[in-house]
């Protein structure tokens, strides 16, 4: 477990964590969102006691991370998959850190293994392609087989069964009864790996909630309806007290969950229905939503190109990603 309690940073006048307060509970798989800039990184930092905070606590099952006699037994992270000796192979970047914190030579072989890297153990890791990297940077922070887990941006580079991989592995270690904290900008990927999610913005803790109730209170949740019987679906609705919002191509939309009322009225009624679909919005809608006075960099796709210029050929998703 991961308890912070006011955890404060400020560089100078400027302020990169603002009192956050939380707990990353053990036994599922916990998010960490927030717009670039939002202080994830720096708050993972302190996490590890990487860098001290102005003001606040931290603490790792209880004690603060200096306390802990075994850390890399405790609690094993991913922070920066570069953060390795390029000369040295696999293997012995592994076998350099087994062998400082009194971990055996045949725990290396097990995660190397485990990440997929026995085929490339003997070679330098500046040979690495990036989604190796961090599949080594995994096996890293699995080494001393810790209780707690945090990866910052785990999916990095790497291609399709990488990150199915990751995320079965996340699944996995929270399933041991594992705390598994995860912060990542892949929204799509984060919907589908984490159960709690914890947001910030500037600094600020914005939510701390499960991953239904969040989509759920930043997002408009409707059911959709089409009938061949528009005008006397209409008008039964209309009895039953339910009121419709007329949408586009001969759609009827009714906020809330009302699916299985409106089927159930419908067949009363004997009205054919080509559609019944409840709509929510996605993970990402959802944090947009709530991040949207947060974000401190923005693009702006309005301002004039010159035809000749690389943006110009390139489009406004070059431009964005230099921005």
């Amino acid at each position: 477990m991961i308890e912070l309690e006011g955890l404060t940073k400020r560089y100078g006048e400027k302020v990169a964590v603002n009192h956050l307060t939380f707990t990353v509970r053990p036994g599922i798989v916990t998010g960490f969102l927030g717009p670039n800039g939002a202080g994830k990184s720096t708050t993972m930092r302190m996490m590890l006691g990487l860098d001290r905070p102005t003001a606040g606590d931290v603490r790792i099952d209880g004690q603060h991370y200096h306390q802990l006699k075994d850390p890399i037994k405790d609690i094993g992270a991913l922070l920066d998959a570069k953060a390795m000796h390029g000369g040295r192979s696999a293997f012995n970047h592994l076998l350099c850190l087994a062998q400082s914190n009194g971990i055996p030579s045949s725990r290396v072989h097990e995660v190397l293994d485990t990440v997929g890297l026995t085929a490339v153990a003997r070679k330098k890791a500046k040979g690495f392609s990036l989604g190796m990297g961090q599949r080594l940077g995994i096996a890293g922070a699995l080494l001393g087989d810790p209780r707690i887990l945090m990866f910052d941006e785990p999916v990095n580079g790497l291609d399709p069964e990488g990150i199915h991989w990751i995320r079965n592995l996340m699944k996995s270690l929270a399933a041991q009864g594992r705390t598994v904290f995860v912060s990542s900008h892949l929204m799509s990927e984060m919907a589908l790996t984490a159960d709690h999610l914890v947001v910030i913005g500037q600094g600020r803790l914005l939510a701390d909630t499960s991953m239904a109730d969040f989509i759920a209170q930043n997002s408009r949740s409707y059911v959709r309806i089409r009938s061949p019987h528009r005008e006397r679906l209409l008008d039964v609705l209309h009895d039953a007290g339910i009121t419709v919002v007329e949408a586009g191509g001969e759609a009827l939309e009714v906020d809330g969950d009302k699916a299985e009322r409106i089927g159930e009225l419908a067949a009363q009624h004997q009205l054919v229905l080509h559609e019944l679909s409840p709509q929510q919005a996605s993970l990402e809608e959802a944090f947009m939503q709530l991040t949207a006075e947060s974000v401190e960099y923005h693009a702006h796709s309005d301002t004039p190109v010159p035809a000749d210029s690389p943006v110009g050929v390139w489009g406004d998703g070059w431009k964005e990603g230099r921005s």
